[in-house]
């Protein structure tokens, strides 16, 4: 037994509570190093030996080195002082893990253990219920619909015309709004929008006024019209928070330009030296890009102007909730004054964070609710785009993933294949039709499915700033067959309990067949998704079904839906070359 690799410690990452009468607790070991994990728990009241509570933990993530177990315990009481510890073994190897280390004699349970003191109502992950039920489609304002055209600027270029990082092609939050049908109908709820506010770019991320609407993108008065129609409509709406930053021209940041050591905004950026000039760049900037200084968050005035700002689109608009941009550059005691700010305004508000890595540290502890999870779009393009690593590795990098976050946190996970930050996905498929397959796993995964603006006609094109083109309206040019395969799995994904809230579970990785499988699984239902990136007909054994009986297939090249007894000597779950099936199993309880 790998006794190095044993990890369990008494903080947020390996055990939390869920309410007032459940705790999770997590374990870390060596991949495939255990034979049976056992959590042995007690109320400290609890003198009895005979008494103490034993529940087996199955492993529910297997990644390249690590098996993760997750244990959830329900006490009668309110879960407080509850004392525990494992019991592992591994051939005839049993040893017990506590507080202060493995031991292999069981009487020093009684000296040697955890425990969790107290479930206070702030330590847990629980959130609103709409926040893990959605799908995201992200616009670029810009580049989306022109919908007023008083609003284009005097020099921009045709709409459709290549896209430059400099360039603007007209389009506005009328446009938006116009085309606010479309994404109902589409299936998207929640409409996720780049900077809006003034700013000289063409992306906003220089922002000059965090109160106006950028005068090319329309009024107040068109944002409140979006909001109010997108709500009728069922869609909710976050705005995009660039606080981390601002543009050179923000006024604070021009006081210190102008007025250097004497300006009152001097701490709220980080300056090297006066004067202070874009020239030299003697101060701190996002990217190290001298038109976006960075903000020092950690002053008192600068943390409140940002966090008055977040509330008033909130309280004045009735947003939905905030994108936070580089969210993971501020300091975390921002977020945790920000986040309860924001949670007096609105109980239910998102507030979501960019990183292009592991998210713990936003979304841990009382901070955001929850991140872009890239690490789900570099697997998926690098198994199914790009095509280097094979599924086995896809697995790993998968489980690996799941294994970072809570299980309430990684519901509500953003899952983007692209971003306006990317490439496009279809653009990095070396096979056109892989789009399709990693398509069904991002809407079949645990967390929520984003699309960025025109992935589902199939606009295709390199990083910045050629994933950022106008948005293709004239039907005969999309691809409408790209379109309907997205209609058809945001229509099952939302009108499945399992895929939007059910277990995971790895079925096969067969890196020989090129075959992914994994299950979704809730009380009452459970969903089987087959990606075979392979060229063969792929039957799924029986024997990895946990369930026989009356499947049926929500999507494939034959019906729409087809009812399936899986079992001996009858039909089993198939996936033909180059595609994705799906089957459903309900349950009765």
């Amino acid at each position: 037994m790998n006794l190095a690799a044993l990890v369990h410690m008494p903080t947020e990452e390996y055990i939390y509570p869920r309410g007032r009468n459940a705790l999770v607790i997590q374990l870390k070991t060596a991949r495939e190093d255990i034979d049976t994990v056992e959590l042995v728990y007690w109320p400290r009241y609890e003198t009895d030996a005979g008494k103490r509570s034993v529940m087996q933990v199955p492993v529910s993530f297997r990644d390249r080195y690590c098996d993760t177990y997750r244990a959830v315990i329900q006490t009668d009481e309110i879960s407080a002082y509850t004392r525990y510890c494992f019991r592992l073994t591994s051939g005839t190897e049993c040893v017990w893990l506590g507080n202060a280390g493995p031991f292999t004699e069981e009487n020093l349970i009684a000296c040697n253990f955890y425990e969790y003191l107290w479930p206070n109502q702030t330590d847990g992950y629980e959130g609103p219920e709409w926040q893990k039920n959605q799908v995201y489609y992200q616009i670029f304002p810009e580049r989306f619909r022109n919908g007023d055209s008083s609003l284009t600027p005097e020099n921009a270029v045709p709409w459709g015309s290549e896209p430059t990082r400099e360039c603007f092609m007209g389009g506005d939050l009328p446009g938006v709004v116009s085309k606010l049908d479309y994404l109902a109908k589409l299936g998207v709820s929640c409409i996720y929008m780049n900077p809006i506010f003034r700013a000289p770019s063409n992306h906003k991320y220089d922002t000059t006024d965090y109160y106006q609407i950028d005068p090319a993108f329309g009024t107040k008065q068109n944002l409140q019209q979006l909001v109010t129609l997108a709500h009728q409509k069922g869609l909710k709406v976050i705005l995009d928070g660039v606080f981390n930053h601002c543009g050179y021209y923000w006024p604070p940041f021009q006081s210190v330009v102008k007025e250097g050591k004497q300006s009152p905004y001097r701490d709220w950026f980080f300056i090297h030296d006066y004067p202070v000039t874009s020239d030299r760049c003697n101060y701190d900037c996002v990217g190290h890009y001298k038109w976006m200084p960075k903000i020092n968050l950690a002053n008192y005035e600068a943390a409140q102007y940002f966090i008055d700002v977040g509330k008033y689109w909130i309280e004045e608009f009735d947003i939905d909730g905030w994108r936070l941009d580089v969210a993971d550059e501020i300091p975390t005691s921002f977020w945790e004054i920000f986040a309860r700010e924001m949670k007096k305004c609105r109980s239910d508000i998102l507030l979501l964070g960019e990183t292009w890595g592991d998210a713990r540290k936003l979304v841990l502890g009382n901070r955001l609710d929850s991140a872009m999870n890239y690490l789900f779009r570099d697997a998926t393009c690098a198994w199914l785009a790009q095509e280097t690593i094979d599924c086995t590795q896809y697995d790993h990098l998968i489980n690996r993933m799941l294994s970072l976050y809570p299980e309430e946190v990684m519901l509500r996970m953003y899952n983007p294949l692209d971003s306006h930050d990317t490439a496009r996905f279809r653009y990095l498929c070396k096979d056109k039709e892989k789009h399709k397959l990693a398509i069904a796993l991002q809407m079949t995964m645990p967390g929520c499915p984003a699309i960025l603006y025109g992935d589902e006609i199939g606009l295709s094109g390199d990083n910045d700033p050629g994933c950022r083109m106008a948005m293709e309206w004239n039907t005969d040019k999309q691809n409408t067959e790209l379109l309907h395969w997205y209609g058809k799995l945001i229509k099952i994904r939302n009108e499945s309990d399992s895929l939007r809230a059910g277990k995971y579970h790895t079925i096969a990785a067969d890196s020989e067949k090129n075959v992914f499988c994994f299950s979704r699984s809730t009380l009452n239902e459970t969903t089987i998704t087959i990606i075979n990136a392979g060229r063969e007909r792929y039957v799924l054994p029986p024997e990895t079904l946990k369930d026989m009986g009356i499947w049926t297939r929500l999507t494939g090249s034959e019906s729409p839906e087809n009812v399936i007894s899986a079992g001996e000597g009858t039909h089993y779950l198939e996936c033909a070359p180059d595609s994705a099936e799906i089957y459903q199993k309900k349950v009765k309880v």
